[in-house]
């Protein structure tokens, strides 16, 4: 009896010292993050003036406190900056950008102060599943869950130019999306999405509480909004016959058309990605930092974040007739995928035929819509075949020059690309996914990659 209750007591102690442990290893994080915050004021307040003749620190930084490693950088005053080396010339202007005087380089799991928000993917609630979470501003970038950001490039570049402040918060107010779409059975298949986030259009209301209550910032990927469609093309298709105005989706002689459109960048499931390509999830990830340059560390050193939103161009839908028709088995539903060629999208050159294949696309959507059932047309930026325009200007160069065949397009491509095509169809099905379409009864497409990966998704 007397060995039951010792056992009892040791029980009770060991969970008094894990609970003792967990509240000190919160209450650190919160010292952690409030002593870089004001570090972080200090030194965008006077980044100069406290250190101007100190060598390099080897005090233990408000950073180094929350076990983040970290590069000092010199900080010298602004007078002494022409007798500096190059090394110490970059503090001063990092110091008048608004920087502070200290690199943050990664960060590891389980390091005191970095608690990330949960994040389960394929989750069937959003409440279940969580935010994703990129931002890197002071109040969040130790909650964050995921790496990267569509346009990261171009905000790096704002914040470094002082256009930005580091710390805006958006204003949603009266953004919300123009229609309601889903949510669908398959938003909680994390194997039928992984190459976007299917909450990604309700994100800053789904997730205010925690916004407001933890001072976290959470935004959208995906956005909806109803327009207009003009093209000089479609006028000529009412003068033609091919299109007749019924004032709801071709709205009158001149061709234009009522559109829905949604408007959707990149959210990776690492693991779903790699599954979906049959390698491994460490080989992914290792080439996405190795192949970037080494951009995202945390790739490397954060297995626990799933989440990655490389800096690619997304895809945009453009629904014509009735959104929620996308998603009804029982409408006829007309599909065209198109991926971007900005020469002849957009400015009509006579070297490839994209546009008037898109200009078909739209034609036929609209027609299925007037016909009651749904139609639509999913735009791609892979420009070139995700090769880009220079291999493209290169490769037409290569057929103006040469015999302009098919064949020795594609063989002149993969001569000068070492591939054919780099748009990799596997992930495309997603947006179908998203849509909740589940039949297609009109493919307005001739290409058997597409066709492949969309049955192959099922």
């Amino acid at each position: 009896m007397a060995g039951s209750n010792s056992d009892t007591g040791d029980e009770v102690n060991l969970a008094e010292v894990l609970e003792a442990l967990k509240e000190i290893k919160e209450s650190q994080g919160r010292l952690a993050t409030e002593v870089e915050a004001v570090s972080m004021r200090l030194d965008t307040i006077a980044p100069s003036s406290s250190q101007a003749s100190s060598p390099i620190t080897n005090k233990a930084s408000p950073s180094s406190l929350a076990g983040v490693p970290m590069t000092p950088i010199r900080t010298v005053s602004e007078s002494d900056a022409d007798n500096t080396s190059p090394t110490t010339k970059e503090a001063v202007q990092a110091q008048k950008s608004g920087f502070t005087s200290r690199i943050i380089l990664t960060t590891y799991p389980k390091q005191i102060g970095i608690k990330p928000l949960p994040l389960q993917w394929g989750a069937p609630d959003p409440t279940t599943r969580g935010p994703v979470v990129v931002s890197r501003s002071s109040s969040t970038i130790r909650r964050r869950n995921a790496h990267g950001g569509s346009y990261s490039i171009y905000f790096a570049l704002a914040l470094a130019s002082k256009q930005l402040n580091a710390n805006h918060r958006p204003d949603f107010t009266n953004t919300e999306p123009a229609v309601n779409i889903g949510p669908f059975p398959q938003w909680g298949d994390k194997k039928k999405i992984v190459a976007m986030d299917p909450w990604g259009h309700l994100a800053p209301w789904l997730f205010a509480d925690t916004i407001e209550k933890e001072d976290v910032d959470i935004r959208p990927t995906i956005a909806i909004t109803k327009a207009h469609m003009k093209l000089p093309e479609l006028e000529e298709s009412v003068r033609s016959g091919r299109l007749v105005p019924d004032g709801k989706v071709c709205l009158n002689a001149a061709g234009e058309l009522a559109v829905t459109k949604f408007a959707v960048e990149p959210v990776w499931y690492l693991p779903g990605v790699a599954e979906r390509f049959g390698i491994d999830e460490g080989v992914l990830r290792r080439s996405l930092f190795e192949h970037t340059g080494g951009s995202y560390p945390e790739l490397i050193t954060r297995g626990d974040i799933k989440v990655f939103l490389p800096p690619i161009g997304g895809l945009t839908v453009y629904c014509f007739g009735d959104p929620a028709k996308m998603s009804d088995e029982k409408c006829r539903l007309a599909l065209r995928i198109h991926d971007e060629c900005n020469g002849s999208d957009v400015f009509g050159s006579d070297i490839c035929t994209c546009r008037p294949y898109l200009i078909f696309g739209i034609e036929e959507a609209v027609r299925e819509a007037q016909n009651g059932g749904s139609g639509v047309v999913i735009y791609f930026r892979k420009e070139g075949r995700a090769l880009g325009e220079v291999t493209k200007y290169l490769v037409y160069n290569a057929r103006k020059r040469g015999e302009d065949r098919a064949s020795d397009y594609f063989k002149r491509t993969e001569n000068i690309a070492g591939v054919k095509d780099m748009r990799f169809q596997a992930l495309m099905p997603d947006i179908l996914h998203w849509l909740g379409i589940k039949k297609i009864d009109r493919m307005l497409s001739m290409s058997n990659m597409k066709y492949d990966a969309i049955v192959g998704q099922g």
